[in-house]
């Protein structure tokens, strides 16, 4: 039997994107010896460097504003279902999180008076949403928290570790077992604190802004640690998803922020505007939600009034070329490219699988019920509800993952070390040699199982649900695991073999996917983002959050028979 590569640590961090990294720089800052991996390269992947424009924060230097105004506005968002201390949390320590990143060279864009520009975005009453031009948000932090991490002694980084699973006794993390992507080599790390970062799960749909390892990893994971999920029935779809002409060197989240910065007009297939009809006062400066925006272009499309490739139509043409030049600076020339002239005709938008807004239930320390087992980023639900404000991403990855990291190193720093000997993490290390081993198998690709999961998520589990949909999704989830996934081949490859890493995105991908069907068809009403055909209404009754858990190997929901 081949012997794991062993690893011993304080704290272990998993995900490096901005929570990962913050957990990280955090969790060395009060004492611990960190642990930071990806199973892709740290500060290259995840969601965060894909952030283009804004960033919520009561910095108060647009316009007079406070952390209190920025929750009112985040609880309204959410439908009703927010976790309050954890929503305060995310507005309360953004502006320190925004003015330590400027410290470490982050250029915010500023006024002429030097103070941070802040914008209004769709859901804020304030000025309060910070960028760094052109698009370039999520990058500026990212490189500048490469830095932070490269630079501190105390943080080992390894890149292309997958992990699999936590290894834990009597309730309390005790380590965790994955394999090293570029030799297949099984991999255990003992350790008291593991912190999961691993962004969302909507790799799992067929159009998606998720970058490729956003797979449901922390859900699946999570789950069998015997932690606990909260509304994780409720995905964000970003409403303006590029859709048509065909765009190279822009990622779909283009249009929103652009939208937002130059008033851009949408249109439905006979050109009128539309958003009047359900519940927005017009105007250039929309000001939106995500939620009833999606609902809006979803109606039109439906009701047959939608552009040629099925979506609505995004106009700029009546703002003059030079403010659109000014406006997007270096970017009209990737439209030019693309032979896109904003000037000339619209661009074509359909809503697109965008944000996990519910996630590992965690308390105001990010620690899951699981001791030792926290969570920091998108992979945490609560602060959301049922619909996420523009701009909270980033403050949710900053500040979640500095309290993460902070309370896991207090946590180690009481704690003997982790009880382990060979048989502790056993089960989780067979599961890695099987699953190397089928290579003989004659069973499909794990690709042609994640293929067919994601068309079944976008079609079956998108924005707007039926008990029929889910149900059919439900039910061959449940058959996909129980007799498929085990058939599956895995490439011989012992280098980077890509099929290996496939076949345990695929086991997370259901776990996750089936915790939001189950978690759907037991939320009988439409609330923020999820939105029911067959239950139509808001109901007082429902507004609760709902946990998901296994018990006894299955997927359990808080709700069965317990909801109207």
């Amino acid at each position: 039997m081949q012997d794991a590569i062993a690893l011993e640590t304080d704290v272990l961090v998993v995900g490096g994107g901005g929570a990962g990294m913050f957990a990280a720089i955090f969790a060395a800052r009060h004492g611990a010896q960190v642990i930071l991996l990806d199973k892709n390269v740290v500060g290259r992947g995840g969601a965060t460097i894909m952030a283009q424009m804004t960033c919520a924060s009561a910095l108060s230097e647009a316009e007079p504003d406070c952390p209190e105004l920025h929750l009112k506005d985040t609880l309204e968002a959410g439908r009703g279902l927010c976790k309050e201390n954890l929503a305060a949390l995310l507005c309360e320590l953004s502006p320190q999180r925004i003015r330590e990143l400027a410290s470490w060279n982050v250029n915010w864009a500023r006024q002429d008076n030097g103070k941070i520009n802040q914008v209004k975005a769709p859901g804020h009453s304030r000025k309060r949403c910070v960028y760094v031009d052109f698009l370039s948000t999520g990058v500026a932090i990212c490189a500048a928290l490469r830095v932070q991490t490269s630079r501190n002694s105390s943080i080992r980084v390894l890149n292309s570790i997958c992990l699999t699973d936590i290894a834990a006794r009597d309730g309390e993390v005790v380590g965790a077992v994955g394999f090293d992507v570029a030799t297949s080599e099984p991999v255990t790390i003992r350790t008291n604190a593991v912190i999961l970062c691993s962004g969302g799960m909507m790799k799992m749909f067929q159009r998606t802004t998720a970058p490729n390892n956003n797979s449901g990893d922390g859900v699946g994971i999570a789950l069998r640690a015997g932690a606990r999920v909260i509304d994780i029935e409720f995905l964000q779809f970003y409403p303006n998803g590029h859709l048509a002409p065909r765009m190279v060197g822009l990622d779909p989240t283009t249009w929103e922020p652009t939208r937002v910065k130059l008033g851009g007009r949408l249109m439905n297939g006979k050109g009128e505007e539309f958003l009047s009809k359900y519940g927005d006062s017009g105007g250039e400066g929309y000001n939106t939600t995500r939620d009833l925006l999606t609902h809006a272009i979803y109606r039109e499309v439906a009701a047959g009034r939608g552009s040629p490739h099925g979506g609505v139509y995004l106009s700029f043409q009546h703002i003059p070329a030079d403010a659109l030049n000014k406006a997007l600076g270096p970017v009209i020339g990737i439209f030019k490219r693309n032979n896109i002239d904003l000037t000339k005709a619209p661009v074509e938008v359909f809503p697109i699988a965008h944000y996990q807004m519910g996630g590992i239930e965690v308390n105001a320390n990010m620690e899951s019920c699981v001791r030792g087992l926290y969570a920091a980023g998108e992979i945490v639900g609560g602060a959301n509800g049922a619909n996420r404000l523009s701009g909270n991403a980033l403050p949710e990855a900053m500040v979640f993952g500095g309290r993460a990291g902070e309370a896991a190193a207090k946590f180690v720093a009481s704690k003997a070390p982790p009880q382990w000997d060979k048989s502790t993490a056993a089960p989780q290390l067979d599961v890695i040699r099987r699953v190397k081993r089928k290579a003989k198998a004659k069973g499909p690709a794990p690709t042609h199982m994640l293929r067919e999961l994601k068309e079944m998520m976008w079609t079956k589990v998108g924005a707007f649900r039926t008990a029929d949909d889910l149900a059919q999704a439900r039910d061959r989830i449940r058959a996909m695991q129980k007799s498929e996934l085990d058939e599956l081949s895995v490439s011989l490859e012992t280098i980077h073999n890509a099929s290996l890493v496939e076949w345990f995105e695929a086991r997370n991908g259901l776990q996750a996917a089936e915790a939001v069907t189950v978690a759907a068809l037991n939320r009988r009403e439409s609330r923020g983002a999820h939105q029911r055909l067959d239950f139509p209404k808001t109901l007082d009754a429902f507004q609760l959050n709902q946990q998901i858990a296994f018990k006894n190997g299955e997927i359990v929901s808080s709700f069965e028979g317990a909801r109207p």
